[in-house]
């Protein structure tokens, strides 16, 4: 019989676990996804949402007529709007300037205020989405931070909820529980759980993006939204979230982009399960500890959310094709890629006599400047180029007022920066990559699952 409810609160929870017959098939055991995104808002934030506001009403911090103020990636903010103005507060969202299009308009769509501010800066930076959310419950009168990050009915929602659901519905056969890493409240709550009921019998397992520092990677950034942890070098203090419990964490699978995301468009095609790509990260992630086990295991993964609140990007051709995600046909920049000289990335930090030594290799004497550091282990990241520079450049700038050589070697290269050039995906065509270097840029930088690969100049794309 379909459930009635009194409210759409009351709909938040029950998803169904669904089996992934064809991209698990062969596998020795079997994987059943929970399908997260049948939620009402769309997602498994919907819970925590839920169960913060709950909290927050329990303990005196959240009064009628006061305001909810959350930075969110997304997802927890339109759980907070849905829940907050049900129950008759005002919502205001600190989204990152990164996440997509569509959960802005998301949010605004269930009422909330959407402010946007970046996450790519130092934690202790004032522009920081966590310091601009701050400020906003400083200033106004009755807000509360929602603060899903340190909030422990962020993972108690879960444990509550989500973590019996999975129990029941596989009726204690579950042997391994993967998700992804955000601000670890799914994975702590569910996972710890799963562990008290079956005796620690249950493995948990989590999905993170391969540059994420929380599964070993460098923090620099990645391009599936809502899970992981970045580090930006500048950052004095790296503190981890408070809802997350590393030690119920038996594993981590560090999944590439491109793996996340290609995984994530098979879903929507092979399974009719339209996944955001943060489930592409976590379903590549339990595709790897099936093929570990025996008949006898089962596994289950968490589907976060719903692919529609990406449609502009893993699930568009033309974003993955522009951020080197992907390559189809004959005619991409791979060849040209494959016989470019070596990639020079100079630190923005860099002094110009540091500079000039580095551009000595340079093809062409063409290189980005890198925001962050002059080499991340897992490379430079497009949205980390601060700008580029030439020998020509920093040849004239020494020339330019000296009293003899070499008297501005050790003059920062910040100011000599031009902007940053254009940006192709390695699997778009040569036109394409002259159509992007217009009249007057002298070469463009060539990406390969959102990093930069190479410097292709106007001459070699011909």
């Amino acid at each position: 019989m379909t459930a009635v409810h009194e409210s759409v609160l009351d709909a938040i929870g029950g998803t169904p676990l669904i089996r992934l017959a064809r991209l698990g098939a062969g596998l020795p055991a079997p994987i059943y996804a929970k399908a997260e995104f049948l939620n009402i808002g769309g997602s498994v934030k919907d819970r925590a949402a839920l169960g913060m506001v709950l909290a927050a009403e329990r303990d005196g911090l959240l009064k009628p007529g006061g305001t909810i103020v959350e930075a969110t990636s997304g997802n927890t903010g339109i759980g907070l709007a849905i829940v907050g103005r049900q129950r008759g507060y005002r919502v205001i969202a600190g989204v990152a300037d990164k996440s997509s299009a569509e959960k802005a308009d998301i949010l605004r769509a269930y009422g909330a205020e959407v402010v946007l501010a970046p996450t790519a800066v130092p934690q202790e930076d004032p522009r920081h989405l966590f310091k601009v959310c701050e400020r906003l419950v400083e200033e106004i009168p009755g807000a509360w931070l929602a603060n899903q990050y340190d909030n422990l009915a962020n993972p108690d929602a879960h444990v509550r909820t989500t973590g019996p659901e999975i129990w029941e519905q596989t009726r204690g056969r579950v042997t391994h529980f993967v998700a992804g890493v955000g601000t670890g409240g799914t994975i702590t709550g569910t996972g710890g759980y799963l562990k008290e009921v079956s005796g620690g019998a249950v493995t948990v397992v989590g999905a993170d993006p391969e540059a994420s520092s929380y599964g070993g990677g460098d923090g620099s950034p990645w391009y599936v939204e809502s899970i992981g942890h970045y580090l930006h070098p500048g950052t004095a203090e790296d503190r981890w979230p408070q809802a997350l419990r590393s030690e119920l964490i038996d594993s981590y699978e560090s999944v590439p982009d491109r793996e996340s995301l290609l995984t994530a468009r098979r879903l929507s095609r092979e399974e009719g399960l339209l996944a955001g790509p943060s489930s592409g990260t976590a379903v590549a992630a339990a595709l790897r500890v099936a093929r570990t086990l025996g008949p006898d295991d089962l596994v289950v993964v968490v589907l976060p959310d719903s692919g529609r609140s990406y449609l502009s990007k893993v699930h568009s051709d033309a974003w993955m094709r522009e951020w080197g995600f992907l390559e189809e046909g004959d005619d991409t920049l791979r060849p040209l890629l494959d016989t470019a000289g070596p990639l020079v990335t100079v630190g923005a930090d860099a002094t110009v006599g540091e500079a000039l030594e580095l551009l000595r290799g340079a093809p062409g004497g063409l290189a980005p400047a890198a925001l962050a550091r002059a080499a991340r282990p897992f490379g430079v990241a497009a949205t980390e180029v601060a700008g580029s520079v030439s020998r020509e450049v920093l040849a004239a700038a020494l020339a330019d007022g000296a009293a003899k050589p070499g008297d501005r070697l050790d003059d920062p290269l910040g100011g000599l920066l031009g902007p940053a050039l254009p940006t192709v995906g390695v699997g778009q065509s040569p036109a394409e990559a002259r159509a992007a270097l217009g009249e007057r840029r002298a070469a463009v930088l060539v990406l390969v699952d959102g990093r930069v690969a190479g410097v292709l100049g106007r001459e070699a794309l011909g």
